[in-house]
């Protein structure tokens, strides 16, 4: 039996509504952690803007950022610590990255466009794609 592939689950924390930054990532996990590994950096328990944890929520973030197979992420708004994720997920480390996004293709930024490997237009469609293109058939 195959190692299940690790999914981190990257959008606006910071200067997000706290409801908001959780509540997707409770139902991507609910729907994908039976297949997958879920890397949800909200499970630690740091604030933003404390002078000393913002080097260790950088840090765990980009160790999940390395550890991951995917990411899943979510392009609701401009956020300065998601863009680095996918920049570093991708140009860095080769990630296959997912995202979803209520933007239209030429509403969202270039960047994004450039390292985002496929934008869709919503978290169902996002879960969808990564159970048909990222679950190993078995075929007999």
């Amino acid at each position: 039996m195959s190692e299940r592939k690790k999914i981190y689950l990257s959008g606006p924390i910071m200067d997000e509504c706290p409801e908001l930054a959780k509540t997707w990532r409770e139902r991507a996990t609910e729907q994908l952690k039976g297949d997958f590994i879920m890397l949800d950096p909200m499970r630690r328990d740091f604030k933003d803007r404390e002078f000393d944890s913002a080097n260790e929520i950088v840090e765990f973030d980009l160790q999940d950022v390395r550890d991951a197979d995917i990411l899943l992420v979510n392009y609701n708004k401009s956020s300065i610590g998601t863009s680095m994720e996918v920049f570093y997920a991708a140009h860095d480390l080769g990630k296959f990255i997912v995202a979803f996004s209520p933007f239209t293709f030429q509403e969202c930024s270039p960047w994004m466009v450039r390292y985002c490997t496929k934008i869709l237009p919503s978290l169902e469609v996002a879960i969808a794609y990564i159970r048909n293109n990222f679950i190993t058939k078995h075929v007999r």
